[in-house]
C-alpha cells in the first residue's frame, strides 16, 4: 500500500483515511500489509502493519561512480512546480505559475539514499516521480499480492511497483483535481491521474458523486469503478455529554482547509445573515488556507469580527476539543468527495449542517443537508438548530448513533471484497 502520509504526521484527511482502512485491514485474518510512506518519522503507529520510509531505501548505491574521487549520480529531471489540495498556503499561486526554464536535479546521497520532505512544497512533483523509482525498487524486494495506491500522489508509485512485480493494482481516489480545482484542472494533475486509473485493475471511490467524476471526466469503463465508503475512528474515550465551552453564547464552526473547495465564503455570508437575527452566537473558522486573508477581509467588511474567529490549523486532540466547544458544526463544500468531518462532529455530540455537493451525504440520514449556495436556508438551518432545543437534540442523538455505525472495519470489508475480485 502507497501512501503520502500517515499519522501522527497529517495536513488533511487523506492520512486519516489511510490509517483508518489500515487499521481495518488488520482485522481480517490471512491479511498482510506493508505501507509505503515517502519519509518515515519512527513514531508511527506499526502494531497492524509493516512500515517503510521511501528516504530509508537504497535504490543506487551500486550504480555510484567514482573517478578522481568525484561522484556520478544518475539523476531525474522535471519542470514543473506544483502543489496539492492539501498544500494550505501555496495552493492557487503555485499551480497557476508559468513553468520557467530551470532544471532541477534529484540525486541520492552517499549511501544511495533519496532524500524526502514529505511534505507538500513546490517541489512536490520532483518527489512524487522520485517515489515512483524507490517503489519499483521495494516491489524488486518485497512478496506481495497486490498493490494499492492512495490518491494521486502515489499512482506513479503505484504503477512502478506493477510494472516491477507485474501484481495488479487497485487505485484508491479520495479527491479529483476537478473537486480540487473548482474545475480549474492543473494539467500536470489530470494526467497523473488519468494514466492511474488507466493502468489500474479496479478503481476504488470514497462515493458515487466521485464515481460519477472518474467515469465522466476521465473517460473509464464504470465496470472498473467501485464505491467504497470512509468510515471513522472511534474515540479513544468516552465524551462527556456536557459542553467544553463556559462562554454565555453559542458556538458554529467551520473546520477544514480554507479553500476554493470547502466554501469558506458561504459561511461567513450565512453567519452575517444570522447575526442579523441573534447577537448570542460565535462562529470560528479552524484551519488555514490560500483563502484565510480574503476571509478575514470578508469578515471585516461585514462589520462582523468581533463575533469571528480564525484559529489557524488544528490537528489532533485540538480539533475535538474545538468540537467539543462547539453548538454547531458546518461543511459547506462546493465538491466534497467524502467528508470526515462531519462524523468527527457527530461523535462528539454536535449537529451537523452540510452541503447537498458532499459524499458523505449520500450516507448520513440525521444530518441538515443543503446546497452550498443557498445562503438562506444554511443561515435557516443554523438558526434553528441553536434555538430550538428539540431540533438540536434530535440531530446530536441520533446523529451520534448513526456515526458510530460507521466503522472502517466495515469499509476494509469492502475493500477486500476488491481485492478478491482482482486476484
Amino acid at each position: 500500500m502507497f501512501g503520502w502520509e500517515f499519522p501522527p504526521h497529517i495536513s488533511g484527511g487523506l492520512g486519516t483515511a489511510s490509517y483508518g482502512l489500515t487499521r481495518g485491514l488488520a482485522t481480517i485474518d490471512d491479511m498482510e500489509i506493508i505501507f509505503v510512506v515517502p519519509k518515515a518519522y519512527g513514531d508511527e503507529d506499526q502494531s497492524m502493519m509493516r512500515l517503510i520510509g521511501a528516504g530509508d531505501v537504497p535504490v543506487t548505491k551500486k550504480k555510484l561512480k567514482f573517478e578522481s574521487n568525484k561522484k556520478e549520480f544518475e539523476y531525474i529531471e522535471v519542470n514543473s512546480r506544483i502543489a496539492p489540495y492539501v498544500d494550505p498556503e501555496e495552493f492557487w499561486k503555485l499551480t497557476r505559475e508559468e513553468t520557467t526554464d530551470k532544471v532541477k536535479y534529484v540525486q541520492t546521497n552517499i549511501e544511495g539514499r533519496v532524500a524526502f520532505s514529505g511534505k507538500y512544497g513546490p517541489d512536490l512533483l520532483q518527489e512524487i516521480y522520485n517515489y515512483s523509482v524507490v517503489a519499483s525498487m521495494i516491489a524488486d524486494e518485497n512478496e506481495f499480492d497486490l498493490i494499492h495506491a492512495h490518491d494521486w500522489l502515489t499512482y506513479p508509485a503505484g504503477i512502478a511497483a506493477k510494472e516491477a512485480s507485474g501484481k495488479p493494482l487497485v487505485i484508491h481516489v479520495h479527491a479529483t483535481d476537478f473537486d480540487r480545482s473548482g474545475g480549474n484542472v492543473n494539467p500536470d494533475v489530470y494526467n497523473i491521474e488519468k494514466r492511474g486509473m488507466d493502468a489500474a485493475d479496479k478503481i476504488i471511490t470514497v462515493s458515487k458523486l466521485t464515481q460519477r467524476t472518474v467515469i465522466e471526466k476521465y473517460g473509464i469503463d464504470p465496470s472498473k469503478v467501485i464505491t467504497v465508503y470512509n468510515a471513522v475512528e472511534p474515540l479513544k474515550e468516552a465524551l462527556s455529554e456536557q459542553k467544553e465551552s463556559n462562554l454565555p453564547e453559542k458556538i458554529v464552526t467551520f473546520l477544514g482547509r480554507i479553500t476554493l473547495q470547502k466554501g469558506p465564503e458561504y459561511f461567513i455570508e450565512a453567519a452575517d445573515m444570522v447575526l442579523k437575527k441573534m447577537k448570542n452566537v460565535r462562529f470560528v473558522m479552524a484551519g488555514s488556507g490560500d483563502m484565510m486573508k480574503k476571509m478575514v477581509n470578508l469578515a471585516a467588511s461585514k462589520k462582523i469580527m468581533d463575533k469571528f474567529h480564525f484559529t489557524g490549523f488544528l490537528k489532533g486532540d485540538e480539533v475535538f476539543r474545538m468540537l467539543q466547544m462547539s453548538d454547531v458544526y458546518i461543511m459547506p463544500s462546493v465538491s466534497e468527495p467524502f467528508g470526515i468531518s462531519p462524523l468527527e462532529a457527530m461523535q462528539s455530540n454536535v449537529p451537523v449542517i452540510i452541503s447537498n455537493q458532499s459524499g458523505v451525504a449520500e450516507i448520513l440520514t440525521y444530518a441538515v443537508k443543503v446546497d452550498y449556495w443557498d445562503i438562506e436556508a444554511m443561515a435557516d438551518a443554523i438558526y434553528g438548530l441553536l434555538n430550538y432545543n428539540g431540533a438540536h437534540e434530535f440531530f446530536k442523538q441520533y446523529g451520534r448513533e448513526e456515526v458510530e455505525n460507521l466503522k472502517w472495519e466495515n469499509a476494509a470489508q469492502n475493500v477486500k471484497d476488491v481485492y478478491d475480485s482482482v486476484l
